[in-house]
């Protein structure tokens, strides 16, 4: 086979200095606003990036050439001078067009939100079947993003959104791209198959599979029930990739346990269909364990984009238990204890992914719910 003529660049520079620019809709109400900008800075954080400022602009209607109105395009060109910004993170889903034409205006790189997101997933697979649905989205979602003629992007050198195929290569040969795109389809099809078979072999055991929000809990708690060592960190999408591991629950009982990636709030389409191998594990699963980070403000609300990720990947039928995870975190008076309905099945349960007593708990209710 011919050697690809593009490579995947691994280095990254320290420190890259970061504008965060977060638009607010009128119709987006405080609390909603927050918990976006929250998590906007988190993501950026998760990158490894230095973010200088963050910009709230308030978007009355989005305009088809900049995203942003010409007065504040101006005003954010001369702030980017001042700071010596090397790229700047929009919080929104920008067109090509209004990344070029941004990129042209402030004369730096700009990453939207998905290619936030991207960036991070590239710096956290870690298996060849993560880096294959990575470099896939990434491929699809830079195809479209070809014609940039501006001195400061024909650099391969490394950056946040960079770590992947060298742009020059990707401007003078579409063809290459597009037969790239096709074989690493094939070779993702070839991963599900392969786990299809997988799944033959644990025929016989319930299946529970861990999902919720990034960043509540799910790698403790799997790491803490199977006395695993998947990567537990207080980021987003600390892990990216999908683990198996068999419980021992008791003498009759043997399930296994299936740890996924997070969710995020409007995860885009086109990330669904490139992770579609790693989240074809959930729709797979007898179970859904949803854990929920109840010390978080926003819980609710991620209760409720998890749900919408679960229906457009056909699991929102699947039996679900919520697990309300860190009740340590919440003063003790409105810690709740285990709450089970009236007709003898597990509901929920509250619990903490670092206390054994919970964890107790949690194990007989998946060992009833299995028998």
């Amino acid at each position: 086979m011919a050697k690809p003529r593009f490579q995947i660049d691994n280095t990254q520079p320290e420190n890259e200095r970061i504008l965060l620019i977060c638009p607010r809709s009128q119709r987006q109400n405080e609390n909603d606003f927050q918990a976006a900008l929250l998590e906007a800075e988190e993501l950026v954080l998760a990158v490894q990036g230095q973010r200088e400022k963050t910009i709230v602009c308030r978007l009355h209607n989005q305009h088809s050439a900049h995203f942003l109105g010409s007065g504040k395009v101006e005003e954010i060109a001369a702030e980017i001078r001042h700071l010596g910004i090397q790229l700047v993170i929009v919080n929104a889903e920008l067109t090509p067009t209004q990344e070029r034409n941004l990129e042209k205006a402030w004369q730096c790189r700009v990453l939207d939100r998905i290619g936030l997101i991207l960036a991070i997933f590239a710096l956290r697979a870690q298996t060849q079947e993560g880096k294959l649905q990575v470099e896939l989205a990434q491929l699809e979602h830079l195809s479209a993003r070809l014609i940039r003629g501006y001195g400061h992007l024909k650099s391969q050198k490394g950056g946040i959104g960079l770590k992947g195929p060298g742009e020059t290569q990707l401007e003078t040969d579409r063809r290459l791209i597009a037969q790239k795109i096709n074989h690493l389809r094939q070779r993702i099809t070839q991963v599900k198959q392969h786990r299809a078979v997988q799944r033959k072999k644990r025929q016989g055991m319930p299946v529970f599979a861990l999902v919720g929000y990034t960043n509540v809990g799910k790698s403790t708690l799997f790491n803490q029930l199977t006395k695993s060592s998947v990567l537990a960190k207080d980021q987003l999408f600390a892990t990216l990739d999908t683990t198996h591991r068999r419980i021992w629950l008791n003498e009759q009982t043997t399930v296994i346990l299936t740890d996924t990636v997070g969710f995020i709030r409007d995860l885009p389409h086109r990330l669904i269909d490139a992770f579609s191998a790693t989240l074809e594990e959930t729709t797979q699963a007898d179970f859904l364990l949803h854990v929920v980070d109840v010390s978080s403000k926003q819980w609710e609300i991620q209760v409720t984009d998890v749900e919408t990720v679960l229906k457009e990947i056909g699991a929102a039928e699947k039996p679900q238990i919520m697990l309300y995870n860190k009740i340590d975190k919440l003063p003790e008076k409105i810690q709740p204890e285990i709450y089970r309905n009236l007709q003898g099945g597990i509901e929920a349960i509250r619990l903490s992914a670092k206390n054994p007593q919970s964890l107790a708990l949690l194990r007989e209710a998946l060992a009833e719910i299995a028998s």
